[in-house]
């Protein structure tokens, strides 16, 4: 079998793989939330108007506050909902696992032992000054 013949098969165990499966249906479930998605749709409006704002040669400085306060109140409602919360747990899930294989298989590729080599999630020490920043 060959490189891309083995991809395919990670492809499928991948979606046959728990995670992948709950970020799908936590997904299924923010699409069918009416209220999430109207929220969304807030949210979305409220940065239109926002960067209408910033285009005009003029900005009304009031005005931007004002659109700044509801926007980050309508996505502190969205990060409460509880679709939302599983969506992104979920998605957080699959997000590790897609790290890991990637780096097995690019430190593999760099010449480490393919049973040996894993993805350690590094944490961050607070000091920016030496960061290339964050993930």
């Amino acid at each position: 079998m060959d490189i891309i013949s083995l991809a395919r098969e990670m492809g499928k165990e991948i979606q046959n793989d728990q995670r992948y499966l709950k970020m799908q249906l936590a997904k299924q479930n923010s699409d069918d939330d009416q209220e999430l998605q109207n929220m969304i749709g807030e949210f979305n409006l409220k940065r239109i108007a926002i960067n209408n704002e910033t285009q005009k040669e003029e900005q009304n400085a009031e005005k931007m506050q004002l659109l700044n306060q509801e926007l980050r109140a309508v996505y502190a409602l969205i990060m409460q909902n509880p679709n939302m919360l599983a969506y992104n747990e979920a998605k957080e899930a699959m997000d590790a696992l897609l790290q890991r294989v990637s780096a097995i298989i690019g430190q593999s590729a760099d010449g480490e032992d393919p049973e040996t080599t894993d993805y350690e999630k590094s944490s961050c020490g607070g000091d920016c000054s030496g960061c290339g920043g964050c993930h």
